[in-house]
């Protein structure tokens, strides 16, 4: 086994120990960024949906401020947005480059992409139910997690699923600017000095991780489906 490998990916044995810790780099931005991207975007794609004019609590200001802001930082490109989040990163961690350096451009990266899913998510809800519950005397707290979060399980997960391709590809890029990872390997070996086996373990290794994801997201999706 050991021979076909050296065979197929003659630069992998001197390179594997850096490659694993590239890897576990990737790892911990999905882990600790993935994580706080999808609890802020759930909120503000559920905020959208609440505060607009049609919503159950309108709030003009707060919808248009949230809207808005979406809107200017989906359009400035990510590696553009990490470096103009530098001195915010420094301030919220302490470094603005490196591996804890690109949390916070990750999750303001991903945070608007992924609110808007969750907005459009929200939005098709079949408004019945929402006046079902105001109906029976629900709250706006128990709406949202009894109506509008329970009954979207299935598209949340999917829009997730959409979201987790995304954040994966942006990951490489940060890697680009020195916060490690798999995107900073593929760079460093595979396209600066040419060890073409390097990039395609790379993005083996990231499809891997990807249908992974995908399984589990859709045995949920069976799960919750009615």
């Amino acid at each position: 086994m050991t021979d076909f490998i050296n065979t197929i990916m003659p630069n992998f044995e001197p390179l594997k120990g850096e490659f694993w810790e590239c890897f576990v780099q990737t790892l911990i931005m999905i882990g600790v960024s993935g994580t706080i991207a999808w609890f802020l975007g759930v909120a503000l794609g559920v905020t959208l949906v609440l505060t607009r004019k049609t919503g159950i609590t309108p709030h003009p200001l707060i919808f248009t401020c949230c809207d808005r802001s979406i809107d200017v930082i989906r359009s400035v490109p990510f590696i553009i947005l990490m470096v103009l989040l530098i001195p915010l990163s420094r301030l919220i961690v302490g470094t603005g480059s490196g591996l804890a350096g690109s949390f916070v451009a990750l999750v303001f990266g991903t945070v608007p992409f992924f609110a808007r899913q969750i907005e459009q998510v929200l939005s098709d809800l079949d408004p019945g139910l929402v006046e079902a519950a105001q109906a029976m005397g629900f709250s706006p707290r128990e709406i949202v997690f009894s109506v509008y979060l329970k009954e979207s399980i299935p598209a949340i997960t999917r829009v997730t699923m959409i979201t987790f391709v995304s954040f994966v590809g942006i990951t490489a890029i940060a890697g680009a600017i020195g916060a490690g990872g798999l995107g900073d390997f593929a760079i460093r070996y595979g396209y600066q000095m040419g060890y073409r086996d390097m990039i395609w373990l790379t993005v083996a290794v990231i499809l891997i991780m990807i249908s992974i994801f995908q399984f589990f997201g859709n045995l949920l999706i069976k799960k919750t489906t009615h």
